[in-house]
């Protein structure tokens, strides 16, 4: 059986905090996980590697990006809508 969105999102997370996989909830915030902003990043580029997309973010200013970055639930939320939009 193949990992949805939101099991590929979590285990991205968790492997760039060092954490197990069960310590990542959806109402997690990245600062809950100890991810700054170098860690942002790392998870950025796995998820677009991992989805073959292309994520709107802006490094440098993470509030005014339109990939919302606010909890766990929210970035699932950004690259299923990513994903869905990829041409069939």
């Amino acid at each position: 059986m193949s990992e949805t969105v939101k099991d590929t999102v979590i285990r991205i997370i968790a492997e760039q905090a060092v954490l197990d996989v069960s310590d990542v909830t959806p109402e997690s915030t990245l600062d809950d996980l100890g991810i700054d902003s170098l860690g942002l990043v790392e998870c950025i580029f796995a998820i677009e590697e991992a989805f073959d997309i292309q994520v709107p973010f802006n490094a440098n200013e993470p509030t005014e990006s339109d990939f919302d970055i606010s909890s766990v639930a929210a970035i699932i939320r950004a690259v299923e809508g990513l994903v869905a939009e990829q041409p069939a």
